[in-house]
């Protein structure tokens, strides 16, 4: 069988490994325009804030070792089109600027996500960053260590992460975020933690303008400004638009293959698209939040991973059912932990949910314990079933674990009342005795049923 994977970073390199271990005789080839294939693009902010100094230690899997194995891999090489009644796929060598045509028996599509730059003049001068590959992360960490004063436009993940990233360097950093407040992502009251925390930590380092805009980017070569929505003219050495990403799904749709709601490539649970012996995982393709069904596309590497995993097996003819995602995410902002899990209240409410829910701050471990700090935990459940819908957990204590627990508890389609029963482990130096999201669900349970 020859098994033709298009994209490489997470779902596509995963793809490739598993396949080749599960028919070993099968012939696979990945083909990417990337400079690189299989790296943790999740690791680049913390590359760019200095945590670790090579580049390498994000490779997971060189070219080399996947020609070990016995998968070629194709870099700079730009899949431009599909041709799904001939089962070929026309490829643009970059370096060779030459086109040629592969066969396939199975394809899979791992196009990935690019960033959704703004349509403003100018957007393409020097020293305006993105942050999706190695060569990005490298250019920006290498211009960052020469700068004193940066501009991100976006609060959301990518933009706080690289907020702490250019802080801790000392550079002063302007966040421009067109909401209320960062990290929309999250409900507005556990939103409104987090830049406030944000903004009171390095105050001398940090401003974040809410409500604003960019609508002029200011420069001859390079940029030297920016004029904000509301008239602000902020000089900068460098921005880093992290305006969110878009699913890569051109020449998918060129092929004739569907889309879903969110406007990425639509497939059921074995990974398949609506044509034929074409499969699709990663940051591409559409999903459904596990317990609601409601269509989601969220753009997170464990989930690509667990995606290329399940086509793997069904290109190889075995069967896997992916049954979805929780939107399961952690980040940090310094010692401020932000996690969640499953459906915020607004999107649960948007989407037909009557919602009852508790917000509660305790301290993650016994009080008299030095290192005690607080978590505010936030709980989502459906008033007439009293299930589980998500959480948020934000705190500079562990957080996470306790997003982790609820998570798992939700996947069993819990109610509040039967989370409020969990046993979860005690001990000082890790919980309090009721631990805060057994406080929390008991709480919530006793509101359930007001």
């Amino acid at each position: 069988m020859k098994i033709i994977i298009i994209g490489g970073v997470a779902g596509g390199a995963k793809t490739a490994a598993k396949a080749k271990r599960l028919l070993p005789d099968s012939q696979i080839e990945i083909y990417t325009q990337d400079t690189h294939v299989s790296y943790s693009a999740c690791g680049l902010p913390y590359y760019v804030q200095g945590n670790f100094e090579d580049y390498h230690s994000l490779l997971i899997r060189t070219p080399e070792k996947f020609q070990k194995d016995g998968i070629a891999v194709h870099l700079q090489h730009k899949v431009t089109k599909i041709l799904p009644k001939e089962q070929k796929i026309l490829v643009h060598d970059i370096i060779k600027d030459i086109d040629f045509l592969v066969d396939y028996d199975k394809l899979v599509i791992a196009t990935g996500a690019v960033v959704n730059l703004p349509n403003l003049k100018n957007i393409h001068l020097k020293n305006i960053f993105k942050l999706r590959t190695i060569e990005d992360g490298i250019s920006l960490r290498e211009k960052l260590r020469q700068s004193k004063k940066a501009v991100i436009l976006g609060g959301g993940y990518i933009g706080l992460e690289l907020l702490e990233a250019f802080v801790s360097n000392k550079v002063h950093t302007t966040m421009i975020e067109r909401s209320d407040h960062i990290m929309s992502v999250l409900d507005d009251e556990i939103a409104v933690l987090v830049q406030d925390f944000v903004k009171n930590l390095y105050p001398e380092y940090t401003t974040v303008l809410n409500n604003d805009n960019i609508i002029e980017l200011i420069g001859e070569n390079k940029i030297e400004a920016v004029k904000t929505q509301s008239g602000k003219i902020i000089e900068t050495d460098l921005i880093l638009m992290a305006t969110g990403v878009k699913p890569v799904v051109d020449i998918a749709t060129d092929a004739g293959i569907k889309l879903g709601k969110t406007g990425a490539i639509k497939v059921n649970s074995r990974m398949e698209t609506n044509i034929k012996n074409i499969y699709a995982c990663g940051d591409c393709i559409e999903s459904v939040y596990m317990t609601s069904g409601i269509a989601a596309w969220l753009p997170l590497g464990s989930n690509a991973n667990k995606e290329g995993r399940c086509t793997a097996i069904n290109v190889c003819g075995q069967v896997d059912d992916f049954e979805g995602v929780l939107g399961s995410a952690v980040t940090k902002y310094f010692g401020l932990t932000i996690s969640m899990t499953g459906l915020t209240e607004k999107l649960a409410q948007k989407h037909g949910y009557d919602t009852v829910s508790v917000m509660i701050t305790k301290r993650d471990k016994a009080g008299y314990m030095p290192d005690a700090e607080n978590v505010t935990l936030k709980l989502v459940a459906d008033k007439r079933t009293h299930q589980l819908l998500g959480g948020q957990a934000i705190g500079c204590g562990d957080a996470d674990k306790r997003i982790n627990t609820l998570s798992a508890a939700i996947l069993r389609y819990a109610t509040a009342e039967e989370l409020s029963g969990a046993d979860i482990t005690y001990a000082p130096p890790f919980s309090t005795s009721i631990d805060p999201l057994i406080s929390a669900a008991r709480i919530l349970a006793d509101k359930l049923k007001q």
